[in-house]
């Protein structure tokens, strides 16, 4: 841990910190600057081509609201992107 009110985490092979209590919600709304919903949607239901895994694993969007980040997680944040 960084700090009393801070976990360490990595993003996409970058080191972050976060406050702790923070969410995957909360990591995903920041790395991507979207509003996200409970549900991991945005703010009308559409979806956002985002897709997150934690530790290799997958984190459902319906989970991200309440799956808090820990100290020494590493994340895998990947977003869709149109085009050839």
């Amino acid at each position: 841990m960084t700090d009393l009110g801070e976990v360490s985490l990595t993003v996409n092979d970058r080191p972050r910190s976060l406050p702790a209590g923070a969410t995957c919600r909360d990591l995903v709304a920041l790395e991507t600057g979207k509003e996200i919903g409970d549900d991991g949607r945005g703010p009308t239901g559409q979806g956002l081509g985002v897709a997150l895994a934690r530790d290799g694993v997958v984190v459902p969007r319906g989970a991200w609201a309440y799956a808090e980040v820990a100290d020494g997680d590493t994340f895998e944040l990947v977003t869709a992107v149109q085009g050839g």
